[in-house]
């Protein structure tokens, strides 16, 4: 497993941008697939957007399709969620989730092996 430490959240105006930085630790980062998952307040943790470890594979939820954009950097080991156009319902602890090495990019949650803490994003109307 790897550690993941998530950052960039916080309070932020509907229309206003975040974005969200997921630093793994490890040297197998750059064959992991990366995911973003949300959950809200009572509600269950949903997928959000993912990016397998093969160049240009990304899948969004439609929900945040246009809006949201997920990107890696693997001389970082960092993976990011650039967040534009926020709403109010986008309000949620975010979370990123690493999977196994050279496993495909899913949204599923019980395919990610690694989790970060978490990190709050309130959009306020």
């Amino acid at each position: 497993q790897v550690q993941l430490v998530e950052s960039g959240g916080g309070l932020v105006l509907a229309g206003d941008s975040l974005r969200l930085s997921c630093a793994a630790s490890g040297r197998a980062f750059r064959v992991l697939p990366m995911g973003w998952f949300r959950q809200a307040a009572g509600k269950e943790r949903e997928f959000v957007a993912a990016a397998g470890w093969r160049p240009g594979s990304t899948d969004y939820s439609d929900s945040v399709k246009g809006r949201f954009t997920i990107s890696r950097d693997n001389a970082k080991n960092t993976a990011y969620l650039q967040m534009n156009s926020l709403k109010p319902d986008d309000t949620a602890v975010y979370y990123c989730a690493a999977g196994g090495p050279l496993k495909e990019a899913t949204r599923l949650p019980t395919e990610y092996s690694s989790w970060g803490q978490g990190t709050q994003v309130t959009v306020s109307s």
